[in-house]
């Protein structure tokens, strides 16, 4: 294992080896300059070497990997070459659309597989024969195994989100997956935490990688303000009203442990007469799209939300974190606050503790890094 790490400062997409059709579509986006993870990734990428990286959500990973994949695949082949796995449908169709806007002015282009929709679509769409196939470990492993996909002629594959594809369970699919690939392949694989199975895998699957690995200073999300709060339970709804009100939030999502605290919750802010809709394991996929979609659009303020049903989720321009419920899991973490402070936009993150979580508060703070102040409103404020 080597790692990758570069000296040059701002770095121009311009200055890459990659097709004139690529840049011209990165100029149409507005990429002019990189950001570190992909100064660091792309050039070691182009040259055919196996990448392990580890970055948070929002530092411009689908590019680091959509980037090199578009250039080392040909585009009139026929056949599926390039193969991402994401663990959730909505990463999944997020990559999709990042990666066919990098590829807009080339005859190559990527579709999104993944279930809870109907399977007979995607066929079509698999048998139009293109170029990059992204999708999530279940309903890829079906099609393969009906004979719909085939991965023999893959040259580069990547595994986004890895660690949350593990904590989902999908270890197995994955190494199916992998298995299904040609033994001359380049894989790269993007996590935000690396734990034993990421590190496992890594080894078993991912010969000679370099390491593109962000400071932990960086992982610690150095862009983002981080508070908490110490209260007792009854006091955090009046506290959310309170923290809404004092930082003047217009957009933010909030995070809950359970379903039933995320609908009292919504239920609470409706009585307040404050925008929120909600988002859980009790709601439908088409209803949960549907909320999603309008958060993005800005048709309410607040996104309430438990951490399985946020999984992938990916909306920039939210300013504001707020942990009603500290995480269980203190890598959970990073998933949570790593959706503000996007694309090197700041954010702030708000934890709520109650006085017998301060342990996991204190494991959240070995991890991270990085400071999360004590915060309380001003007592002027509260009169």
């Amino acid at each position: 294992m080597d790692s990758a790490s570069s000296d040059t400062i701002n770095m121009k997409f311009t200055e890459l080896p990659i097709r004139d059709e690529i840049l011209e579509a990165l100029e149409d986006l507005g990429f002019d300059d990189m950001f570190p993870i992909q100064e660091n990734a792309i050039p070691v990428m182009l040259e055919g070497k196996n990448v392990v990286g580890q970055a948070k959500t929002g530092t411009g990973k689908t590019a680091a990997f959509g980037v090199p994949m578009l250039e080392m695949l040909d585009p009139h082949s026929g056949h599926v070459e390039g193969f991402v796995i994401a663990p959730v449908r909505e990463l999944a169709q997020q990559i999709t659309d990042d990666i066919n806007s990098y590829a807009k002015y080339m005859d190559a282009y990527a579709i999104s597989i993944y279930g809870g929709v109907a399977i007979g679509p995607q066929v079509d769409q698999l048998r139009k024969g293109p170029t990059i196939v992204v999708g999530t470990p279940g309903r890829l492993i079906d099609h393969i195994r009906r004979g719909n996909l085939n991965l023999r002629n893959v040259k580069m594959a990547a595994l986004d989100e890895a660690d949350r594809m593990f904590d989902m369970g999908f270890f197995e699919d994955i190494e199916f997956l992998l298995n299904q690939l040609p033994k001359k392949r380049q894989v790269t694989l993007w996590s935000a935490t690396f734990d034993e199975r990421t590190m496992n895998l890594s080894a078993r699957f991912i010969p000679d990688y370099v390491e593109v690995n962000m400071s932990r200073d960086e992982i610690g999300n150095i862009d983002i303000t981080q508070y908490y709060m110490l209260m007792s339970h009854h006091e955090k709804m009046e506290n959310l009203t309170t923290v809404l009100d004092y930082f003047k939030v217009d957009r933010a999502i909030v995070f809950c442990r359970t379903k039933y605290t995320v609908d009292r919750l919504q239920s609470y802010l409706k009585r307040e007469r404050i925008p929120a809709e909600a988002i859980s394991g009790n709601y439908s996929q088409a209803r949960r799209t549907s909320v999603l979609d309008g958060f993005r659009e800005s048709k309410f303020e607040l996104l309430i939300a438990t951490e399985v049903a946020a999984r992938g989720l990916d909306i920039d321009d939210v300013p504001y974190i707020i942990n009603y419920d500290i995480p269980d899991d203190p890598h959970m973490y990073f998933h949570r606050i790593g959706r503000t402070a996007r694309a090197g936009k700041r954010g702030t993150a708000i934890t709520f503790v109650l006085p017998d979580q301060e342990l996991e508060l204190e494991r959240v703070m070995a991890i991270t890094k990085s400071p999360i102040t004590k915060w309380s409103p001003p007592p002027a404020f509260l009169f």
